[in-house]
């Protein structure tokens, strides 16, 4: 006899299941693979949970067992850097793991309350976009997330350039709810089981697929910026514990055994192996450069001043800078004879050991934190130009320790146009705990696939590697050694990648998406009049307008309307693609006029020809078409068929009596309404071909109440103009002085053409993103019609809202960003 499972053993059993898989997956190798099934045993505990107490203590376990089987190394290296012991970090870090991994709570809570009101799918959507909105809301303090864990696979790992690390969350969460949805299904036979596992497959199958033309296209690199491949010289002196060398040595001794070893190595990677320019670690050099604090300083300055002059190439390295404000960690950028060029600020800095919050920052918690530094936060991303012996100038992006976790500061520099990131950081805290420099490298690897800039990354004491486009690593040292690596890199003009043209859009998109869905919820609480229940729909009013078109008639609409269609997406493509033609209003006029404008009038005129107008009459469907009629007894009628194929538009073909096809079809927009009301009348019933899937999809598109802003003179021509307005006022101040400085320079018919331009510009833009999203909103509607042929139609009508909230709303906001937020 089965005994029932205890609900607290449930829980622990999930969840110990769950943190024994994310262990081996954190630690790499083969492991990854365990990332789109780790959540499986934790998701399954989550659906025996029917409270909401017993959902967030569940999510609490996990968050605890997650950190303690992933983040262990981190509470232990606390523990020994505070000199409060390993266990009492551990235990600190423990306590504070729904702080550390509060995206388990977030997830937890969105798929309960989502569970109670939608289906599987969108309830697993929910959760996932929960979970991205947490960890961009409240930022990761080592900006991990689930996505890292696929670094070992070259191929799956490219997917980052599209969605950063947390599209490759996303898609692992959705790969896991499909699988645990499989499992819960598995007593209703192998077809309830099939849909979930297919779907469970696509986000492997996808980012396998991506990362094949990522690779073969040289991983989106674009075109080598010619001549030779820059070559480095990492210094890994393996130099750690300043301070405690300080109290025992002297501060004057251990700056010199620290630039003694700097000097030595370095004379090696360029006198010997002829580095093109040396890169030193985090705070190599432990005081400030270029102001000296004691004399014994200016002496070490005017040294590297020396020995850079001599090497006769730049060196980039760690030191501290200061001003009125206070003091920094920051990188020095020294060129031979000229002496130093600047200093990047480090931006992120790690909490209570670089820096206290502000709000935190007493006297007193100073003297219970004796350890916690004071260095203020940079300015964020610079660039900086390494100006080579052969004449090269490089222009390259420093970043620092932590800095090197943050996507953003990454984004930035590629788009103030580095061809090359340098990494410096001092891993030492991970000297017992090398998974923790593992994680780092990887989570740095990221930040080149993420802006397909290759990197070189330097360690005080392990792991420095030289990093290509693809975050591979080419040449790498070990762990607790002294190392000199000098290795060449291939620099490129990259291609701007989607992470970097759209910044790491998919924790905003996620938040958006909650917000939306929250909104939705909220409406469909209040009791509308006259609400028509989902599945109704209005009644056909006669006439109609239809097509009645033969088959070559059909064809030739269908693959004019294919050909616009399919323009359009390629427009949106080499717009991404394409800087110049970004900046080239008319080249886009010219594009959209043959692409779109052209195939989809010519379909429009064939449409036109073949237009008709239908009602029923006495027993029959009469068309007339001018001085034309045809008059079709619905008793002569076998069957009525839905189109299969939706071209050039949703409509209905005919069967006679005799099984003869009728020789026209009938293309409208309410196939269904018109169908019902011939069988009605007297005529057959519908009998869709397609099935439950097709049925559905049509019965959505003709359930959609119109609003007043679908209409294409609303959307297309007013729309744009709205956009238009500010931004080519905006122009005219920057690029003439004044709102109507172009017509006082130029005359009225200049100033009206750059303003047709200008709308012409954003019309074309509002009907690409109204593409976008209408590609978006009919996938989903047919995949709903596919898993949940039932909710097709109320699933439809909030997709059409989340549409036309990310049009009319996220358009202007994006404008506004992007003119007056910077």
């Amino acid at each position: 006899m089965k005994q029932a499972i205890h609900p607290t053993a449930g829980i622990a059993v999930g969840v110990l299941a769950s943190a024994a898989m994310s262990a081996l997956y954190a630690r790499g190798g083969l492991g990854y693979l365990l990332g789109f099934v780790l959540l499986v045993p934790w998701l399954r505990a989550l659906d025996a949970r029917r409270t909401l107490a017993g959902t967030l203590a569940c999510a609490y376990a996990m968050s605890l067992a997650f950190t303690a089987a992933v983040f262990a190394w981190l509470g232990s290296a606390l523990g020994r850097y505070t000199q409060v012991g390993e266990a009492a970090g551990l235990a600190v870090l423990l306590l504070a793991a729904p702080l550390f991994q509060p995206q388990f709570l977030a997830f937890a809570l969105a798929r309960h309350l989502a569970g109670r009101r939608h289906g599987p799918l969108l309830r697993a959507l929910a959760a996932a976009a929960a979970w991205l909105a947490a960890e961009w809301l409240l930022p990761r303090l080592l900006g991990d997330t689930l996505g890292h864990g696929l670094y070992p696979s070259r191929l799956l790992r490219q997917g980052a350039d599209v969605g950063a690390g947390a599209g490759l969350t996303l898609l692992l969460l959705l790969a896991n709810e499909a699988v645990a949805a499989a499992l819960a299904r598995r007593g209703d036979g192998w077809r309830a089981v099939a849909k979930p596992l297919a779907l469970a497959a696509l986000p492997p199958l996808l980012l396998a697929g991506y990362g094949l033309a990522a690779l073969s296209g040289g991983g989106g690199a674009g075109a080598a910026s010619g001549g030779k491949p820059l070559r480095m010289g990492l210094i890994q002196a393996n130099m750690v514990d300043y301070e405690g060398q300080r109290r025992l040595r002297g501060g004057y001794a251990v700056v010199r055994e620290v630039l003694d070893r700097h000097f030595a190595m370095s004379y090696d990677a360029v006198v010997r192996q002829h580095a093109d320019a040396v890169l030193w670690s985090e705070t190599a050099y432990p005081t400030t450069f270029g102001q000296p604090k004691s004399e014994a300083g200016a002496e070490f300055d005017r040294e590297i001043l020396a020995n850079v002059t001599a090497a006769g190439v730049p060196f980039v390295f760690g030191t501290y800078d200061r001003d009125g404000a206070g003091e920094y960690n920051a990188a020095a950028f020294v060129q031979p004879a000229s002496g130093l060029l600047g200093f990047y600020r480090k931006t992120r800095l790690f909490p209570f050991t670089e820096y206290l919050p502000a709000w935190l920052d007493r006297p007193a918690l100073r003297r219970l934190l004796p350890w916690t530094g004071a260095w203020r936060p940079g300015n964020g991303a610079r660039v900086f130009p390494l100006r080579l012996a052969d004449g090269r100038e490089i222009p390259v992006l420093p970043m620092i320790c932590l800095d090197d976790v943050d996507a953003g500061l990454a984004i930035d520099g590629a788009r103030l146009g580095a061809q090359a990131i340098l990494t410096m950081s001092n891993d030492s805290w991970f000297s017992l705990d090398r998974q923790g420099a593992r994680l780092h490298q990887a989570a740095a690897a990221f930040r080149s696939i993420e802006t397909r800039l290759p990197q070189f990354r330097v360690t005080t004491n392990g792991y420095s590697a030289v990093i290509d486009a693809s975050g591979t690593v080419l040449a790498g040292t070990g762990m607790g050694e002294p190392a000199l690596l000098v290795a060449d890199l291939e620099l490129r003009r990259p291609a701007p990648t989607l992470v970097v043209r759209w910044g790491d859009w998919v924790g905003p998109a996620a938040a958006a998406f909650l917000l939306l869905l929250a909104a939705a919820a909220l409406a469909a609480r209040r009791p509308q009049a006259g609400h028509a229940p989902a599945a109704s729909q209005p009644a056909m009013v006669f006439p109609v307008k239809v097509a009645l078109l033969p088959p070559a008639a059909r064809l030739a609409a269908g693959l004019l309307r294919a050909v616009a269609r399919v323009g359009l997406l390629g427009m949106c493509l080499a717009l991404l693609r394409d800087d110049t033609l970004r900046s080239n209003t008319l080249a886009q006029i010219r594009l959209f006029a043959g692409l779109f404008l052209a195939p989809e009038a010519a379909a429009w005129c064939v449409l036109l020809a073949f237009a008709a107008r239908a009602t029923i009459s006495d027993g029959k469907l009469v068309l007339s078409r001018g001085a034309q009629r045809i008059e079709l007894a619905l008793g002569d009628i076998g069957a009525l068929d839905m189109w299969r194929l939706p071209v050039p538009g949703p409509g209905l073909a005919l069967r006679l009596a005799s099984g003869r096809r009728w020789r026209y079809g009938l293309a409208l927009a309410r196939p269904i309404a018109l169908a019902d009301a011939m069988a009605g009348a007297g005529g057959p019933p519908l009998a869709p071909r397609g099935g439950a899937m097709l049925y559905a999809y049509a019965q959505a598109r003709q359930a959609l109440r119109r609003w007043k802003l679908d209409h294409p003179l609303s959307k297309f021509v007013l729309f744009p103009l709205a956009l238009a307005i500010p931004a080519f006022h905006l122009h005219q101040h920057i690029a003439y002085g004044s709102a109507f400085g172009e017509y006082y320079s130029y005359g009225l018919k200049a100033y009206l053409g750059a303003f047709v331009l200008w709308w012409a510009a954003w019309s074309i833009g509002v009907v690409l993103s109204a593409a976008l999203l209408r590609a978006a909103i009919e996938a989903a509607t047919l995949l709903v019609a596919l898993l949940r042929p039932k909710r097709t139609v109320d699933i439809r009508r909030w997709l059409e809202r989340v549409g036309r909230a990310a049009l009319y709303l996220g358009l202007p906001t994006w404008l506004l960003l992007n003119l007056y937020g910077k």
